[in-house]
């Protein structure tokens, strides 16, 4: 076995049947491990997402975890398959930047490029590569997943000063940025092209109704909210967009 004996599924796959087929080829190889899903309501392809969710979210598991991540716009193209040995921790995923953030705060043992082989389908490498290859990594197999690498594709979540990025909508609507909050009671926001007046408040239920407002979320940085409805519905925002806090 792994030391971790723990495979974490993060992917854009919502509730369909990607994920389960995913974990019929993990139970195939490795039918000991332990399957935990992190999440799959990533939005489609976004990249952006995935990075922060893992940057934020890995920490809080057992050591020896490996972490399945499959957000890959670019399946079926040139863009390498990866798995990272970190002091801690396994990461599989495409090398589309989807593992920098998190692989950056960590000691890097050892990367690997996958070996991805002829017969593998070009649209579903979750099935046919990360899955087989975190379900081996689970069995100690890591040293023979591939050819030695030393760099990965870099992406990092802009942020200086005030500015920063739109890093997820979450299922809430609520629009998740990468800023910290400041001490003060009311913020000035540009984003999107318009600029917003919002009140922070330390609680949802401290927020009047009908209002967009800032909190601090549980990754101690600046969301939008709007009470009991979608501020993203309010202000149709993407992972990605640029924030200015003046």
């Amino acid at each position: 076995m792994g030391n971790g004996n723990m495979i974490v599924l993060l992917t854009d796959f919502s509730e369909s049947e990607y994920v389960g087929v995913m974990k019929g080829v993990i139970y195939s190889i490795a039918s000991e491990a332990v399957i935990v899903d992190l999440c799959h309501s990533v939005r489609p392809g976004e990249i952006i997402e995935g990075s922060w969710i893992l940057k934020n979210n890995y920490k809080y598991f057992p050591k020896g975890a490996t972490f399945c991540c499959v957000v890959d716009p670019g399946v079926g193209t040139e863009r390498k398959a990866i798995a990272i040995k970190t002091e801690r921790f396994y990461f599989v995923g495409p090398d589309n930047g989807l593992l920098w953030e998190t692989a950056a705060e960590q000691k890097i043992i050892d990367i690997r490029q996958i070996n991805v082989t002829e017969d593998v389908s070009r649209t579903f490498h979750g099935r046919d590569v990360f899955a087989k290859t975190a379900a081996n990594i689970e069995l100690g197999g890591f040293e023979t997943t591939g050819e030695k690498i030393e760099e990965i594709e870099k992406l990092e979540l802009y942020k200086k000063g005030g500015e920063g990025m739109v890093v997820r909508i979450d299922e809430f609507g609520n629009v998740i940025t990468n800023l910290e909050k400041q001490k003060k009671e009311k913020y000035s926001v540009e984003i999107g092209g318009k600029r917003y007046t919002m009140k922070y408040y330390p609680t949802y239920y401290a927020a009047k109704e009908d209002e967009l407002f800032l909190i601090e979320g549980s990754n101690n940085t600046l969301e939008i909210s709007f009470k009991n409805g979608s501020a993203n519905g309010i202000m149709g925002v993407k992972a990605g967009e640029k924030i200015r806090i003046l």
